[in-house]
């Protein structure tokens, strides 16, 4: 497969795949393909590719009669990082939100904890460079995001842990969606203070003291949200995480 093909391939399963996941196709409704290939514009193979990859999510299934259908989302495969970043490119899912707002609180304290016993020198260079470019990132929203995913995917390295290390699609595709909220918001936090005191705390190998920086930084995440749904915040208030 030529590269303009599989670009074409990765459009096709970003379209229908976020159409299931944001609720234009529904858990149950059928779909047809020989419509999808004249809306799209494609051929047989790239429709079918597409809809190949969408079934190994858990998304679809075809059967003899009743052809090809949106599966229960009880089926669908939530932490595939795809499912994830469809479920945050579409109007905010306040359900969605919630949830990892919640996978959060458990991985990340946990996570600092680990990272402030067993954190090495690579480690602390990481979250270094990461607060930096949060430092530099200023009003730029897209700047802020990418800096502050650095900051806690080092942090989840830090714990040196592959199964939380694995964690870290769940963990950046929440902070995606919040970032972009939270910093394109007025009066935006800075984000650096809140951020140096989880740094300060791992370095000293301190894990209570980086568990509780943490807590503080997903309270604080927590109440911006809340207060954009509400339209009640004011960002300066606070510390963003």
């Amino acid at each position: 497969m030529n590269r303009p093909t599989r670009n074409l391939h990765r459009q096709i399963l970003d379209i229908i795949g976020e159409r299931i996941v944001t609720g234009t196709h529904e858990p149950g409704s059928s779909l047809y393909p020989d419509r999808m290939e004249q809306e799209l514009g494609v051929s047989k193979t790239v429709l079918r590719e597409a809809l190949r990859v969408l079934a190994s999510k858990g998304l679809i299934d075809s059967r003899q009669k009743r052809g090809t259908f949106v599966r229960p989302r009880s089926d669908w495969n939530l932490l595939d990082s795809d499912l994830l970043r469809w479920q945050g490119a579409g109007a905010v899912d306040d359900t969605f939100l919630t949830n990892l707002g919640e996978v959060r609180s458990i991985v990340e304290p946990a996570a600092a904890r680990l990272a402030a016993r067993r954190r090495d020198e690579a480690d602390l260079v990481a979250l270094t460079e990461a607060l930096a470019l949060m430092a530099e990132a200023g009003g730029d929203t897209q700047a802020s995001v990418e800096a502050d995913l650095s900051f806690h995917r080092a942090l989840l390295g830090a714990a040196h842990n592959e199964l939380l290390t694995c964690m870290e699609v769940v963990i950046e595709a929440g902070l995606q969606v919040r970032d972009h909220l939270v910093h394109s918001g007025e009066g935006c936090a800075d984000p650096v203070p809140a951020h140096r005191a989880v740094f300060d705390a791992v370095r000293d190998r301190d894990p209570e003291t980086a568990e509780q920086a943490v807590r503080r930084l997903l309270d604080q995440a927590a109440a911006d949200l809340d207060g954009l749904k509400h339209g009640t915040h004011d960002l300066r208030r606070g510390d963003t995480g």
